[in-house]
């Protein structure tokens, strides 16, 4: 199962319409997508099943089932895939395009486009080809994950910095 998730805040129809034009010319029908609400005006995925919102409850429960996350280059999303393994694909939202107030998720994708499990699609027409790659085996497998707590050398880099370089 293929789980997009976009946040709660604003809808990202570039990203939704790259996904429902893939599930159209793939035949996918195993797909979810939290997707905001999309206004009046706003694309509304014809090729999967999608809600505006999702109860938090089920959100993790979807995230959890998932083989594969699609979400936008959101902080919260990258932590959850990191933390529960799950390979992820990720399109910025662009500022230019409106859909944030600035481009901190372009610089977010770019941090973590080399980290195991994470895939970057800088644009719409990168989404199909990437889903291509990570469900014939190129690249979607996740990482290790990470835990559910700062690595030691971090909080001891936190604590010397507190403490004046005091262990």
């Amino acid at each position: 199962m293929i789980f997009l998730t976009v946040g709660t805040q604003l809808p990202f129809d570039r990203l939704v319409r790259a996904l429902d034009a893939w599930c159209a010319a793939a035949h996918r029908n195993d797909v979810f997508g939290q997707i905001a609400d999309p206004g009046p005006g706003g694309y509304r995925p014809r090729h999967f099943e999608w809600s505006g919102f999702v109860e938090p409850a089920e959100f993790q429960r979807r995230f959890e089932a998932a083989d594969l996350v699609v979400a936008h280059a959101g902080m919260g999303s990258l932590i959850t895939a990191l933390t529960l393994a799950k390979p992820i694909l990720v399109m910025p939202r662009r500022a230019a395009l409106k859909e944030h107030r600035n481009d901190h998720q372009v610089a977010t994708a770019a941090r973590f486009a080399a980290r195991p499990g994470i895939i970057v699609a800088d644009t719409e027409d990168d989404v199909g080809p990437a889903l291509d790659r990570i469900l014939a085996g190129g690249n979607g497998r996740a990482g290790a994950g990470i835990g559910p707590f700062a690595e030691q050398r971090l909080i001891d880099a936190v604590r010397a910095a507190i403490l004046g370089g005091k262990p």
